[in-house]
């Protein structure tokens, strides 16, 4: 009797009263963070205050909108908007030094401290703000504690809700105890981890500026000025009767206002230097043949390639986009197409290959053109801009035609100055590729220093 009571209690857990903060067992059995027992303990809530300085947006006046990066991304000022515009018109002020969090991205690491820019700036009830008490604490390694993977999953165990909006939960958030160094260690912890950062900041500056290097030579190499962001529109114009292809004023606007239409080398419509959206012959797979499989998330919208190597089957293709090697994919759907999601598909498994329907196909079919060159071209900043002012459908789901890219103008020069267009290019990411991972690995470094300090 005693040895079975014995082993039924090894089944069965113990929570002190005053720990008991939900009738969550998920909760209250795996919301346990090991934390180093080097420093005190603390809860949260002793020493923030959440702070509701409510106000009542007015319409003639500007106001400051914040937001949030998950994962210690700091926080921006979104926008300056008037009130008129503003459709929340009950929000909240925020201060500078305060703490900053969403309570829907808490899970997400969506934690920070408000900056000096945005003193004085505005939030919805989405967020929450608290006045510190700086005594105990610095916010900004609270900042780096609460952005910690291990903190995270609290988060995530201390939300609810349903899928879109899983809240944090502010009673478990404030209860929950962290180790709280001496503000001189707290200082320190700080300095260290912002001295390391100033450095990374350095590395991606350079990063970015090989991206800009990038972009400037390929309008350099056309002969074409950077692209103005917005084309001055005349009270007539006038076009040949032979040149009309379509009803639609933009699109027979297009050829004159294309980014590389005014090129130093003779250009011609892409529709008639590739195929758009061809159909791909597959007849001689079976259906059990294997193909490649590439969902949006595979296409990297920094480098222009494909990341995954994912294998489906013919029999699966049904209601997917269909492609073939040599084919150039190219993300038409907000906010895919101007992050730059395309590439140019390679060694697909039996050559074919199959995946999102929000892929536009592109298949160069003349020999004047390479389809490097292509891919170079249409995956330019300047394109990707130029391509937003075509976007059809409603605000989250907008959608650039098949007119766009049909009648997008494509200088042809040499063969031999494509190639070195190309080259440069795939060059120049291949750098700025380089310089990303490293400050990756600068990062995972960091961040594995700063845990080393804070958890057993």
């Amino acid at each position: 009797m005693g040895g079975d009571m014995l082993n039924a209690m090894k089944y069965i857990s113990t929570v002190p009263y005053s720990g008991l903060f939900n009738w969550s067992v998920q909760y209250l059995n795996d919301s346990k963070i090991a934390f180093s027992k080097a420093y005190p303990m603390m809860r949260i809530g002793d020493f923030l205050r959440r702070n509701k300085t409510a106000v009542a947006i007015e319409d003639d006046k500007t106001y400051k909108r914040a937001t949030i990066k998950v994962r210690n991304g700091g926080i921006f000022l979104r926008d300056e908007e008037i009130g008129s515009k503003i459709g929340t018109k009950n929000q909240f002020l925020i201060s500078k030094g305060q703490f900053l969090l969403s309570k829907i991205d808490a899970r997400n690491g969506a934690f920070g401290v408000v900056p000096e820019k945005l003193d004085g700036g505005v939030i919805t009830g989405n967020f929450w703000t608290f006045d510190v008490d700086y005594s105990i604490v610095n916010p900004h390694y609270l900042a780096l504690l609460t952005t910690t993977d291990a903190f995270i999953q609290f988060c995530e165990q201390a939300s609810n809700g349903t899928t879109n909006r899983h809240y944090l939960q502010e009673p478990l958030f404030l209860n929950i105890k962290v180790p709280i160094p001496s503000l001189e260690d707290q200082n320190k912890l700080v300095k260290a981890y912002n001295d390391i950062m100033a450095f990374i900041k350095i590395e991606e500056m350079e990063a970015i500026d090989i991206d800009l290097k990038v972009t400037v030579n390929v309008r350099n190499a056309l002969g074409v000025a950077p692209y103005p962001g917005h084309i001055e529109k005349k009270l007539v114009h006038y076009i040949d009767y032979c040149a009309i292809d379509s009803w639609s004023v933009p699109q027979i606007l297009h050829a004159e206002n294309s980014p590389f239409g005014k090129s130093k080398f003779a250009c011609k419509k892409l529709s008639d230097l590739a195929f758009i959206n061809p159909k791909t012959d597959l007849s001689m797979l079976s259906d059990d043949d294997n193909m490649s499989f590439i969902p949006m998330e595979d296409i990297s919208d920094v480098y222009g390639e494909w990341i995954g190597k994912r294998i489906g089957c013919k029999s699966d293709i049904k209601g997917y986009t269909k492609f073939q090697d040599g084919d150039i994919v190219w993300a038409r759907i907000t906010p895919c197409m101007q992050n730059g999601k395309s590439a140019l598909l390679t060694n697909l498994v039996n050559g074919k290959g199959y995946g999102s329907t929000e892929f536009h196909v592109v298949r160069v079919k003349s020999s004047d053109v390479l389809p490097q060159y292509i891919h170079t071209l249409i995956r330019h900043f300047d394109v990707l801009s130029d391509a937003k002012k075509y976007f059809t459908g409603s605000a989250g789901q907008q959608r650039v035609p098949t007119s766009y890219l049909e009648n997008l103008l494509i200088p042809i020069p040499p063969l031999g100055v494509q190639k070195q267009i190309s080259d440069e290019y795939t060059n120049g990411i291949e750098q700025a590729k380089q310089g990303y991972m490293k400050i990756y690995n600068y990062k995972q470094e960091l961040k594995k220093n700063f845990e080393a300090q804070i958890f057993e």
